[in-house]
């Protein structure tokens, strides 16, 4: 299934005050290491995708 890519299409959330929390909307995948997904690691968001798709 394509989407369509929109303004207003919103992927990821990044909290960082008053409390961290990044979450990806298409998954429901969360975490609250800001750090370690700014740094690079993103393969919690990557295998919730992967999974996601197989359904």
């Amino acid at each position: 299934k394509k989407q369509r890519i929109e303004w207003g299409s919103q992927i990821r959330s990044y909290v960082m005050h008053p409390y961290s929390l990044v979450k990806d909307h298409r998954t429901n995948h969360e975490t609250s290491n800001i750090e370690r997904v700014m740094n690079g690691d993103l393969d919690g968001f990557m295998q919730a995708y992967l999974k996601s798709r197989k359904l």
